[in-house]
């Protein structure tokens, strides 16, 4: 059979396939802000940095598992934020700026805020419906990982049991974890 005629037919086939694939509807802080007023939902920041080796594998691994990106769009307002964004953010009535735009690995003063001084990347920020931080989650994590500690704190098992308690107990989408 013809090599082109096989590279066309598979592009026929999968795409369909490829394209079915849930993506994290990511947006602006402020647009979640906007959602959080028609339909409250708890947030995800997922802090990085353009520099951030760790920050991309989690956008080509685990954030586009389809077990991931489906709960996340269901039960958050998932927000991407540069730590080193040069734009002006206003929270909760606090005006948030970059105080060094131009230098290179700037830290943005809001980025400071919600990672609580403690600068890590890729790093969760989990907060609640009122915009109160629940967690904050350092690291890289896979997709077996990652999915118990979005259940945690969704279902608000946080409130009840510690961490060491959930997460020995979680079966997920990937079996016992």
């Amino acid at each position: 059979m013809n090599i082109r005629l096989v590279t066309v037919l598979f592009v026929l086939f999968t795409s369909p396939i490829l394209a079915q694939q849930p993506t994290i509807e990511w947006l602006t802080f402020k647009a979640a802000s906007e959602k959080m007023k028609a339909n409250p939902k708890k947030i995800i920041i997922d802090v990085y940095t353009d520099w951030c080796g760790w920050c991309k594998k989690m956008d080509q691994t685990t954030f586009v598992d389809p077990v991931i990106s489906e709960y996340i769009n269901e039960n958050f307002y998932a927000v991407k934020y540069n730590a080193e964004s040069k734009d002006t953010l206003i929270f909760k009535g606090k005006t948030f700026v970059n105080p060094a735009p131009n230098e290179k690995r700037s830290a943005h003063q809001f980025a400071k805020a919600i990672l609580q001084g403690k600068l890590s990347y890729p790093s969760y920020v989990l907060m609640d419906e009122n915009f109160s931080i629940i967690s904050v989650i350092p690291g890289y994590a896979t997709a077996d990982k990652f999915e118990p500690v979005l259940h945690y704190f969704n279902t608000e098992s946080y409130k009840t049991k510690d961490w060491t308690e959930y997460s020995a107990s979680f079966k997920g989408s990937f079996g016992t974890q």
